[in-house]
């Protein structure tokens, strides 16, 4: 099965917020070049999507609710979602923080049929967590996260393997992996609109309109999707990225962003219980241009200011900008389990006391909120004093 939440982060946010039940709500920072997290769904009504930028969104639906995102509280409430699959069944496999494939084959003795055990798992994440899920269930993954689409939200729908094809065969061809827009264009010159008219296509003439990708588009198209569910999956990065309001060449502003989005990181991190190897920085240019460089560090790190060092070495390392700066980005990449790393300490105390400050500032958060304390380059300089 296919588990998905349904609009998690503003799911999420509504629990401590129930008077905006009902109505247009965005999960996303307020910024115009900053993009759409997540929308109610009766947000989505007027057009808003994730992703979409909040200029666009905020002109779609200008009653919607801005809310702005607390990862932190996200990832707390994944964990707990996670713990709720993993004592259905040993065969999780995460997908992202709100959505998991579940083999739940070795379950159905022990709590009943696959919509039985998928009506436990809507209940329990309703009673312990206070938000819904939408349950796909079929004999392969591909099947199944089709079904959870079609059934939200807060739905659950079981395509039996009988069932399998003729319902394939209902659906537009963009309902396959692999096919997106172009791809789709790809096929409609050839008249190709639906799963049925891929069935109905020789292999051969799918291959030569799209190469390597033919015979996997084809297999779907019959639901043939033989991949296990995999329930080792370990995250290969964390990071955070910001798109500034304008495009700027200001050292000053592009420091102060790296320290705000190694903050974000590195709380990520250790919510997650994980130390990085690797430090990437991510630049673009106003013509939308992208650099990336990155830079493996001595010792596995949590720490936003060693993350925020090595940040802005790479981007010292570029030299003069020929161009002004569209977006700025932090990652943290060959990440480790913290519980079994030893974290190595420089000679430099220094580092032992920013580590030990940033680990305060997350119990201070989890207490008050994620704005209560904040290092002193990242206050607003014109903002009053209380």
């Amino acid at each position: 099965m296919h588990v998905d939440m349904d609009a998690f982060f503003v799911s999420v946010e509504l629990r401590s917020r129930p008077g905006l039940r009902g109505k247009p709500v965005i999960v996303g920072y307020p910024a115009d070049r900053s993009v759409v997290l997540s929308a109610s769904y009766e947000a989505r009504k007027f057009g808003v999507k994730s992703a979409m930028p909040m200029a666009i969104a905020a002109r779609m639906c200008p009653s919607a609710v801005i809310i702005e995102p607390r990862h932190k509280l996200y990832y707390e409430v994944s964990a707990q979602l996670m713990a709720i699959f993993g004592s259905i069944t040993d065969l999780v496999e995460p997908l992202s923080v709100d959505e998991a494939f579940l083999d739940v084959g070795g379950a159905i003795r022990r709590l009943g049929s696959p919509e039985e055990i998928g009506g436990i798992i809507r209940r329990r994440v309703r009673d312990e967590l206070g938000i819904t899920a939408s349950v796909g269930i079929a004999a392969s993954k591909f099947v199944a996260k089709i079904a959870s689409t079609r059934c939200k939200p807060d739905g659950l729908l079981l395509i039996g393997p009988d069932e399998t094809v003729p319902y394939l065969h209902s659906l537009p061809v963009n309902a396959l992996w692999g096919v997106g827009a172009k791809t789709g264009e790809v096929l409609a010159r050839m008249g190709i609109r639906t799963v049925a008219d891929v069935a109905a296509t020789p292999l051969s003439s799918l291959k030569k309109l799209l190469g390597a990708s033919g015979e996997h588009v084809y297999r779907l198209s019959w639901g043939i999707d033989p991949r296990p569910v995999t329930p080792v999956r370990v995250e290969k990065s964390i990071g955070a990225e910001e798109t500034f309001a304008v495009d700027t060449a200001d050292d000053a502003l592009l420091h102060r962003e790296l320290l705000r989005l190694s903050h974000r990181t590195a709380e990520r991190l250790r919510s997650a219980g994980l130390v990085t190897r690797t430090v990437s920085l991510k630049l673009r240019y106003t013509d939308f241009s992208t650099i990336t460089r990155s830079r493996t560090v001595h010792a596995p790190v949590d720490s936003a200011q060693l993350i925020y060092g090595v940040a802005v070495q790479l981007l010292e390392s570029l030299g003069p900008r020929a161009m002004t700066v569209r977006l700025v980005g932090v990652r943290a990449e060959q990440l480790e389990d913290a519980a079994q790393t030893s974290l190595q300490l420089s000679l430099d105390r220094r580092d032992d006391n920013w580590r030990a400050a940033e680990q305060a500032l997350d119990r201070v958060a989890e207490k008050f909120g994620s704005k209560s304390v904040l290092p002193a380059r990242l206050l607003d300089p014109h903002q009053d004093a209380d």
